[in-house]
C-alpha cells in the first residue's frame, strides 16, 4: 500500500440477500484514494454509490475483500471499535442535512463530539471554530427551521468537520439546493480540501458538481472508470 494512500479497497465484493435471491452490488472492486484527494463518484441509479460510501465510512461491511484506512484494516473492527473509529476519522454530509430540528445549530454541530472525551469548554470552542469556517458563527443559536437550505447544509458541513476527521463523505450534498447555493457549498468543499487538506469522497448525479472534484470515478456494473476533471 502506498504511503500516501488514505484508503485502499482490494477485491471488495458486496452481496445482499433479498427473498430467495442473492443480489450482487460489487464483485471485485479495487480503489485507492490518496490522502488529500477529492473524488466525485458518479454512476446510474443502483450502481452502488451509496453502498460504497457506507463501506468507506464503516456503516456497512464488505461481503469479501479488504478495506484499509491509513494502513489499518477497518473491516475487522467490532461494532464498538467502528463507532469509535468513525467518531475520530469520518465526517458525513447528506442530501437532506439530517439535522435535529429541536436543537440549535451549535448543538447539532456538537453531536459528534459527545462521543469523545472532550470537556464542555473544548467542545464549545471546536463548535465555534467549525461554524466560523462555514460562515455561520452568527447563527449558532438558530434552529434548522430558522435557516435557509444552504445554511442548513453549512451547519451539516460544520458538524462533519468539527471532530477534525481525515475523511469527509458527502452523499448528494447539493441535491436539494438551487444552483447558486449548490455552487457555494461545492466551493466550500473545495476550500476544505485545498486549505485544510481534507480527503473528500462525494457521490453526485450532477456533472457540474463533479467538476469541483480533482477526479471523477464512474461506477457501473461493479467497476470504476476514472476521468480527470
Amino acid at each position: 500500500m502506498s504511503e500516501q494512500a488514505l484508503i485502499e479497497l482490494t477485491n471488495v465484493a458486496k452481496t445482499y440477500r433479498r427473498g430467495g435471491e442473492t443480489l450482487s452490488i460489487f464483485s471485485d472492486l479495487n480503489l485507492t484514494i490518496p490522502a488529500g484527494d477529492f473524488v466525485a463518484v458518479m454512476g446510474p441509479s443502483g450502481s452502488g454509490k451509496t453502498t460504497l460510501l457506507n463501506m468507506l465510512g464503516g456503516l456497512d461491511r464488505p461481503s469479501t475483500g479488504g478495506i484499509m484506512f491509513d494502513g489499518a484494516p477497518i473491516e475487522r473492527l467490532s461494532e464498538n471499535q467502528l463507532s469509535a473509529w468513525r467518531a475520530s476519522n469520518v465526517g458525513f454530509i447528506f442530501q437532506f442535512y439530517n439535522l435535529m430540528p429541536t436543537m440549535s445549530a451549535a448543538r447539532n454541530v456538537e453531536l459528534p463530539l459527545l462521543l469523545t472525551g472532550l470537556s464542555g469548554r473544548d467542545r464549545r470552542e471546536r463548535v465555534r471554530t467549525a461554524l466560523e469556517i462555514v460562515g455561520l458563527a452568527d447563527r449558532m443559536g438558530h434552529r434548522p427551521k430558522e435557516l435557509s437550505g444552504g445554511q442548513q447544509q453549512r451547519v451539516a458541513i460544520a458538524r462533519a468537520i468539527v471532530a477534525d476527521p481525515k475523511l469527509i463523505l458527502a452523499d448528494e450534498p447539493t441535491g436539494d439546493l438551487d444552483r447558486v447555493t449548490a455552487q457555494e457549498i461545492l466551493e466550500m468543499l473545495q476550500l476544505l480540501n485545498r486549505e485544510l487538506g481534507k480527503t473528500i469522497v462525494m457521490v453526485t448525479h450532477d456533472p457540474a458538481a463533479a467538476k469541483y472534484a480533482k477526479r471523477e470515478l464512474h461506477l457501473d456494473k461493479g467497476t470504476f472508470e476514472e476521468r480527470l476533471t
